[in-house]
């Protein structure tokens, strides 16, 4: 299972995706694991993560990055910089 990280993402892709009016999340620099029960799609509003799949290489997502987590991924989040993301599932 991949992350899809879309760097700088045009105008035209966040409003196609009308995420800036998705609810927000933040979260402290920490490590912590995670389960995808459904696909999350986001957009970095700050900070810095670097998202590691179970069995799988690292991807750093950082301020302005547009991210997919596939469903049924497992992984561990490690919040190098304070984060803020707006969020959609499904």
């Amino acid at each position: 299972m991949q992350i899809e990280v879309t760097k700088n993402p045009s105008e035209d892709l966040l409003a196609k995706l009308g995420c800036r009016s998705w609810p927000t999340w933040e979260k402290e620099p920490s490590v912590f694991p995670w389960h995808y029960d459904d696909q999350e799609t986001c957009l970095i509003v700050a900070g810095k993560v670097i998202v590691t799949p179970d069995g799988g290489v690292p991807v750093v997502i950082e301020k302005g990055d547009v991210a997919v987590f596939p469903q049924g991924m497992s992984c561990t989040w490690d919040v190098q910089e304070a984060i803020k993301k707006h969020y959609k599932f499904g």
